[in-house]
């Protein structure tokens, strides 16, 4: 078996195999097999090595992205929280007010019937005083009735023509 024109000087061919060819040049055809196959070797290694760098690069993307998501649901879970910490701090106040509102209205009350209290303490101190001093004033404007003094009737038994216990 051989290939015809390659270089074979007594009859064009060569054996499958053989170490050296009959006549021209020695070995081409091996080393040019295995020039290719190098080359194409090479060219694998270095298209195996493009591909493992795309999936590098795709494999840093996908990181990338994945960790910009956790990135943004973290955020995100951080402004709800913040949210809901202001909404928290804002019913707080609210609340606060509300009771400080409930005190000041309760102290007004309070107030206003210790006013009351006083007031009607002091009316009752007032009506006190008059009626002792009514009391003071009866007492000194006239003689009790039904005791007299020795030597003197009482009025209704006095007659009608005598003027201070004296007759005319």
């Amino acid at each position: 078996m051989g290939i015809a024109g390659c270089g074979s000087g007594s009859g064009g061919e060569t054996r499958a195999g053989s170490s050296a060819p009959s006549g021209g040049k020695p070995r081409s055809e091996p080393s040019e097999e295995a020039s290719a196959r190098a080359e194409e070797q090479r060219e694998e290694a270095a298209e195996l090595d493009r591909n493992r760098e795309l999936l590098s690069q795709i494999e840093a993307k996908k990181r990338e992205e994945a960790a910009e998501a956790v990135a943004k649901r973290r955020e995100k879970a951080a402004e709800l929280k913040d949210k809901k910490r202001e909404a928290q701090a804002r019913a707080a106040v609210k609340k606060r007010e509300q009771e400080a509102k409930r005190a000041v209205r309760r102290r007004e009350a309070e107030a206003r019937a210790q006013a009351k209290k006083s007031e009607e303490a002091e009316e009752a101190a007032l009506r006190q005083a008059e009626k002792r001093e009514e009391a003071q004033e009866r007492k000194h404007a006239r003689p009790p009735t039904g005791t007299t003094s020795p030597g003197t009737a009482p009025a209704s038994t006095q007659s009608a023509g005598t003027v201070n216990g004296s007759e005319p």
